[in-house]
């Protein structure tokens, strides 16, 4: 079960990965995640993407790709994996039809931009740990404090609104013409291609994966 989980940032698609993976066990794989995750190590990939970010770029197809080659080829992605955040670009899905990556699904969450940036913005981070917190939705007991160390809550650089839109911006610019490849390989070659209301409950989305999944 080989899935990609596409949509714009703040439409649930880090959510819904987690409940694919716990419900299938196959492990999701996010770009994000990994970009981090090498930054934090401070290894010489992580030194070659901070200084890309803090620049204002975008991390390269290619350092992407080569990423998601090497994770990909791990044991426990052997029945399966999701992949999230990827591909993000044509380049990018070239690289999977060239290296013949079959994807048995493609999940696409929508969600009306407006409500992204409510999602977005509103998001504060534990930054030790990982917790996530939300204004609105999921508000700590103290103000900006961490429920279980009260530290200070953050907001990271990718949540800022101004970032958010420029986000927003790319994701159209670049990921959409995705659609129309999906779409294509559907009506060819028989993909599972979904589009998902990401508006609708956390639990209401993941009955409707739990029934495409069966199909």
């Amino acid at each position: 079960m080989r899935i990609i989980l596409l949509g714009a940032p703040g439409t649930g698609k880090g959510t819904q990965g987690k409940f694919i993976t716990k419900k299938y066990n196959i492990p999701q794989i996010s770009t994000g995640d990994m970009l981090r995750k090498n930054i934090y190590l401070k290894n010489k990939m992580g030194k070659i993407i901070k200084n890309i970010l803090e620049k204002g770029h975008l991390v390269s197809d290619e350092i992407v790709c080569n990423l998601i080659h090497d994770r990909i080829k791990q044991k426990d992605c052997t029945n399966g994996f999701i992949l999230d955040g990827f591909p993000r670009t044509l380049e990018q899905y070239s690289y999977l039809s060239k290296n013949q990556i079959k994807i048995d699904y493609v999940l696409e969450l929508i969600l009306p931009y407006h409500l992204i940036l409510e999602r977005i913005s509103g998001r504060r981070i534990h930054a030790q740990s990982g917790r996530v917190y939300h204004v609105k939705f999921k508000p700590p007991k103290i103000k900006d404090k961490d429920d279980l160390t009260q530290e200070s809550l953050t907001i990271r650089e990718d949540d800022k609104e101004e970032s958010i839109k420029k986000r927003l911006r790319e994701y159209k610019k670049e990921t959409y013409p995705l659609i129309n490849c999906y779409l294509n390989e559907k009506k060819k070659y028989n993909l599972k291609f979904f589009q998902i209301n990401a508006i609708n409950s956390i639990s209401c989305i993941q009955k409707q994966i739990e029934k495409i999944l069966k199909k």
